[in-house]
C-alpha cells in the first residue's frame, strides 16, 4: 500500500480490482481544509480514462509489473503483435491496452512489455522514437511572426508540430512522453 500523495505520472496502482496508470497528477491545498490529490488515470485492461480525487492520507495498492524485452512486429487492425526476443513467443495486445502509445510503434522497434500475473497489459516505450514524415504542410519564407512551426503527419499517423524546414521524407525524433518534436535525424 502506498499513500495517494506518492502517486506520480507513470505509477501503476490497483483500485476496485482494476489496474490504473497515472497520466496526470495534481496536489491541491485550499486554505484551512485538507489537501486533496486529483489524478487522471488509464485503466490498463479496458483503456478507459478516469479522473479520481482522493483525500490526503488515503492509500491505494501499489502494483509491481514484470517486464520482458520484445520487438514490435505488426498490427492486423484489432491486435498489435510483439515477439519476445528471448523465447520468440508472440504476444498480442489490443488498442485499448496501448492507447496513444500505438502512435509510436514502428516495425522492429524494441520495447518492454509489462505483464501482471502472467498476462500482458501494456508496453513501456523508449524516451524518443525516430519517425518518417509522410506529409508536411508547406512552410513559407518570412512566415515567422508568430509560432514558426507547421503540422506534419508521420508514418504511424501521429500529427506533430515541427519547424518550417522539415519536409516530407525527413526523419524526425519525437519525445514519446510529450508527443513533441525533438530534432531532425
Amino acid at each position: 500500500m502506498i499513500g495517494v500523495e506518492q502517486l506520480r505520472k507513470g505509477v501503476i496502482f490497483k483500485l476496485d480490482n482494476d489496474l490504473y496508470r497515472v497520466l496526470e497528477y495534481e496536489h491541491r491545498k485550499q486554505g484551512r481544509g485538507g489537501a486533496t490529490i486529483r489524478v487522471k488515470a488509464r485503466n490498463l485492461r479496458s483503456g478507459a480514462t478516469i479522473e479520481k480525487t482522493f483525500p490526503n492520507g488515503n492509500k491505494v495498492e501499489d502494483i509491481r509489473l514484470e517486464h520482458a524485452n520484445v520487438q514490435y512486429l505488426y498490427n492486423d487492425g484489432h491486435f498489435y503483435y510483439f515477439m519476445d526476443v528471448e523465447t520468440y513467443e508472440q504476444i498480442m495486445l489490443t488498442e485499448a491496452n496501448l492507447g496513444d502509445m500505438a502512435n509510436y510503434l514502428i516495425d522492429g522497434l524494441e520495447i518492454k512489455v509489462e505483464t501482471y500475473e502472467g498476462k500482458p497489459i501494456s508496453i513501456e516505450l523508449p524516451k524518443t522514437v525516430d519517425l518518417k514524415v509522410v506529409e508536411a504542410e508547406p512552410g513559407f519564407a518570412g512566415d515567422t511572426a508568430n509560432a514558426p512551426s507547421k503540422s506534419c503527419t508521420t508514418e504511424t499517423g501521429l500529427k506533430v508540430a515541427v519547424p518550417l524546414f522539415v519536409q516530407a521524407g525527413d526523419t524526425i525524433r519525437v519525445n514519446t512522453e510529450t508527443g513533441q518534436y525533438s530534432t531532425r535525424v
